[in-house]
């Protein structure tokens, strides 16, 4: 998700994408440690998309 998509998200919506990423995130780690990951850079997007969405959230949360 790119950051203009997350600004025009409400906080409940980032709430849920936030908690899809991260179910997403346990799978890849449990992947990545079986040794089934069929993409171990996503884990980094992953991580990456989390934090993009928290900072968002952070800044609406502030701005209000």
């Amino acid at each position: 998700m790119k950051p203009n998509e997350a600004r025009n998200l409400n906080a409940e919506e980032i709430k849920e994408a936030v908690d899809e990423r991260r179910e997403e995130l346990m799978d890849l780690r449990f992947q990545a440690a079986v040794g089934q990951a069929s993409n171990p850079r996503r884990i980094r997007a992953a991580k990456r998309e989390i934090a993009r969405l928290l900072t968002i959230a952070t800044e609406k949360e502030q701005a209000k």
